[in-house]
């Protein structure tokens, strides 16, 4: 006989960790906001995130970190490679159907393959602890690198809409994408990660 086994709230995958071949991933803290705010304050990488303002300050960790941990709809994980922190990702909520995997790493950290490790683990969490059909995200249509991180996790384009961005005062093409939990059942074998909880 079958047992229901629940869903894990948000909160409680909030208390996880996330580990890959290279990289930690954890729920930051108020201690990482000198680190965020450092990383984040770059222009190259506000002018390619939707909700990052620029420029980037302190307080601006401070408050990600804050709703984060008293909000229902994120989940974001603090990216590190030994033990120093290189940049977030996580899953939004705001769309209950589609939940939207985001990502930021610091410029010193692009091309080394971080992004698409992080952000795999981040699916692979998503699909595993939540009843979720898909997940949606998007990179600017001017930002082929996104875009290379995305299709290496399985993502299929669906398509271009304009997207404000907070750091541009303005709108900007992205190229959409969507990835299906049959998707990501066939493609599981890119590599596990695990996850402890504390």
């Amino acid at each position: 006989m079958l047992q229901d086994i629940p869903t894990p709230t948000l909160r409680e995958a909030r208390s996880c960790v996330l580990e890959t071949e290279r990289l930690t991933l954890r729920k930051p803290t108020l201690a990482d906001v000198k680190a965020i705010a450092g990383l984040a304050n770059d222009r190259r990488i506000a002018e390619n995130t939707r909700r990052l303002p620029h420029p980037y300050l302190q307080d601006h960790a401070v408050e990600l970190i804050r709703a984060t941990a008293d909000g229902q709809r994120d989940i974001v994980f603090l990216i590190e490679n030994d033990r120093t922190p290189i940049g977030i990702v996580g899953v939004n909520w705001r769309g209950p159907d589609a939940p939207e995997l985001g990502y930021w790493l610091g410029v010193g950290h692009w091309g080394q393959g971080f992004g698409t490790e992080a952000a795999r683990a981040m699916i692979d969490f998503t699909f595993e602890e939540f009843d979720v059909g898909q997940l949606i995200s998007g990179a600017r249509v001017a930002n082929p690198a996104s875009r290379n991180i995305l299709e290496k996790c399985g993502f299929q384009w669906s398509g271009v809409e304009l997207h404000r961005f907070e750091a541009l005062g303005s709108s900007a093409p992205v190229d959409c994408f969507r990835l299906s939990r049959g998707v990501w059942s066939s493609l599981k074998n890119w590599g596990h990660s695990t996850r402890r909880m504390r």
